[in-house]
């Protein structure tokens, strides 16, 4: 019996995830009738192969097994469980217990321990191996029952009895459970959003893709790897919206990037104004070649003026008048947005159009999508469309743009997506961080949702922005960027951009609607603050694993305190940072030593990887000060005491 394997989503309806070179620890409990003793292996393979990777299994208590399986390959996998009777260890098992209690006529016992080997023997090919057990069972036959107790307890023979098991009477776990293994950069990345038309800050003209390459190295230069794009193709002029959303455009605003479609074409072409196709390839270059890659917003929207409107008009929603309807979102209204209709009679057609767009910039060297608003299109699609790009390119990864109920956020991410955004733009208390992620990142949510920490967005100016000033930038870059394997940040945020419009969480002046002047280095900025972050955690891999972070205890409300470490603790990072922008914060951290394997009075010494000071603690309670313009928070690497060189305490 095979039963309660865990993690398994959903009964086994939809993939977990890892990326190449991560483990997965599975357990089942496992138990057969009588009182034989059991063996069993954990099995994987890539789908279509035939031969499985398999690691044994170890028996915990109450009958729960578990091993752990590795990932090499970009790849969907499948993992299962085999076990069996294991004959010779029961009759190990058997024969000591007889020796043990003083009985000497085990002539029976040593026969029946010989036929089993030689059984083994037959059933194998390697010369080597076969001839060993061979020997094993002529000596094993000449003993006597104390001779017989030594040989059965011979290493070498129970390492070839169990590698040479017979699985006659296997059980297998099915059905198989899938496991989708991506790329390395779905779990670990840092996203640089920047809109193209702005890259060279002019408030009265826009850039083209020629001129981001300055943008493209300011992002390198602070450690980012992934440059976001929302869209980028022709905008729509009916209907365009001008400065902060006004219905009414002027002969000079560029429009809304989201209301796609022009004479200049749809969803496969780009926005002149910013170049041509072959412009967009040559930045793309650029971009990989300096070890980066480009995201892609992928939005379904149509401007009255996509092409799709004129041929296949039935795939829009209509009004009883036969006219099409708008976009909405009461009391908003999205003139110059049209929605597409993924039921409509003709929607399979929709559905592989939709495919060929994200196979397109595929084949223009994209190899990740923003998606907007997956949340208004059916979840089926999402999870037809996400497999079957996978099925040519593994290495494509999706990020689900999806603020909405939390269900609905979790069956996107159960339906394909490679990653998500979150709620932690909006999670500021103790309480409400130290609640959220653990959800994220402790509960059945680690195997499928992957949290993308967005500090802010084109859409998003939170009121904690609005309101802290330049600490208050400090404090979530530090969250977002040590919280998360996965953060990005939306440009002017290193600016410590946060002029809103009044009690909205939206930007005044936002550049959805105008182009945007900036001084890339303009006095006040963060940028060598964020460098210092995206350094660290490229540079500390606990910092690079989802599913290792652990709150703990903090005398101050105002101070969240976590931890992140690696399974070997080779690297141990702990994170004390302020809640507060205003104030100077203080309070004792609990530091769990017997976690990281230090006595209860054991000197060890934190290095602030910010500032580069190193402090020396002792025990579990231990002092931290907090300011929020100088120093907002604490990035401790801990360093274990090794010894002493004459005076001086040595750290490792």
């Amino acid at each position: 019996m095979i039963e309660n394997l865990s993690p398994l989503l959903d009964g086994g309806r939809y993939p977990l995830k890892r990326v190449v070179d991560q483990e997965l620890v599975v357990s089942a409990d496992i138990f057969k009738d009588g009182h034989d003793l059991l063996a069993a292996v954990l099995k994987w393979r890539p789908a279509g192969v035939q031969e499985w990777w398999e690691t044994p299994m170890t028996q915990g208590e109450n009958d729960r097994w578990s091993g752990i399986a590795h990932f090499v390959e970009n790849t969907e996998y499948e993992l299962t469980i085999e076990a069996w009777g294991d004959e010779f260890a029961s009759w190990r098992a058997e024969y000591d217990k007889k020796f043990n209690a003083g009985i000497t006529e085990l002539t029976t016992e040593i026969a029946e321990g010989a036929i089993l080997i030689e059984k083994t023997a037959s059933r194998i090919d390697r010369k080597r191996d076969k001839e060993r057990l061979l020997a094993f069972a002529v000596r094993l036959r000449k003993a006597d029952a104390a001779e017989g107790f030594q040989i059965a307890r011979e290493i070498e023979l129970k390492g070839l009895m169990g590698a040479w098991p017979d699985r006659t009477l296997s059980t297998e776990y099915s059905p198989y459970v899938n496991v989708i293994v991506d790329r390395p950069e779905a779990l670990f990345a840092a996203w640089y959003e920047f809109f193209p038309r702005s890259a060279q800050g002019f408030g009265d003209r826009g850039s083209k893709f020629r001129d981001c390459v300055p943008r493209v190295d300011d992002a390198k230069a602070m450690g980012f790897n992934v440059i976001y794009f929302p869209p980028i193709h022709p905008i729509g002029f009916t209907k365009r919206k001008g400065k902060n959303n006004s219905v009414t455009a002027e002969p000079n605003d560029p429009g809304v990037p989201y209301a796609i479609g022009s004479k200049f074409g749809g969803h496969k072409a780009v926005e002149p104004e910013l170049g041509t196709l072959e412009d967009f390839d040559w930045l793309v270059n650029e971009i990989r070649a300096r070890g980066m890659e480009v995201a892609l917003d992928f939005a379904i929207n149509c401007s009255p003026d996509h092409p799709y409107v004129a041929e296949h008009p039935e795939w829009f929603f209509h009004r009883p008048d036969g006219t099409i309807k708008y976009a909405e979102n009461p009391p908003k209204k999205y003139e110059d947005v049209y929605p597409l209709n993924f039921h409509n009679p003709n929607w399979r057609a929709l559905w592989e159009e939709m495919k060929s767009v994200i196979l397109f910039w595929v084949k223009h060297n994209v190899r990740i999508f923003r998606v907007d608003n997956p949340h208004t299109k059916p979840v089926a699609f999402w999870e037809w469309l996400i497999r079957e790009i996978r099925t040519d390119y593994p290495d494509v990864i999706f990020l689900a743009e999806a603020f909405t109920r939390p269900k609905m956020m979790k069956a996107l991410a159960k339906s394909g997506y490679n990653q998500s955004y979150t709620y932690f733009t909006w999670r500021n208390t103790k309480y409400e961080l130290t609640e959220y992620l653990t959800e994220l990142c402790t509960t059945e949510m680690k195997y499928f949702y992957r949290g993308n920490f967005f500090t802010n967005t084109p859409d998003i100016l939170p009121f904690f922005l609005q309101t802290g000033g330049r600490p208050a930038f400090l404090i979530r870059a530090v969250l977002a960027s040590t919280l998360s394997t996965a953060y990005g940040i939306y440009s002017g945020f290193e600016l410590c951009e946060n002029v809103p419009i009044p009690n909205r969480e939206e930007y005044l002046n936002s550049e959805k609607y105008q182009f945007k002047e900036r001084d890339w280095d303009a006095p006040g900025n963060i940028k060598a603050y964020v460098t210092q972050l995206n350094r660290i955690r490229k540079e500390n891999r606990a910092l690079q694993i989802y599913e290792n972070l652990e709150f703990h205890a903090m005398e101050n409300d105002q101070i969240l305190f976590y931890s992140k470490a690696t399974p070997s603790l080779d690297n141990i990072i702990l994170v004390a940072v302020s809640l507060d922008p205003f104030h100077t914060q203080s309070g004792f951290a609990s530091v769990p030593v017997e976690r990281f394997g230090i006595g209860e009075n054991e000197a060890y010494q934190v290095e602030d990887l910010l500032t580069n000071e190193r402090f020396v603690w002792r025990g579990r309670r231990n002092f931290v000060l907090l300011e929020p313009n100088s120093r907002p928070a604490h990035i401790f690497r801990l360093r274990r005491q090794i010894g002493r060189d004459g005076a001086q305490t040595v750290f490792r």
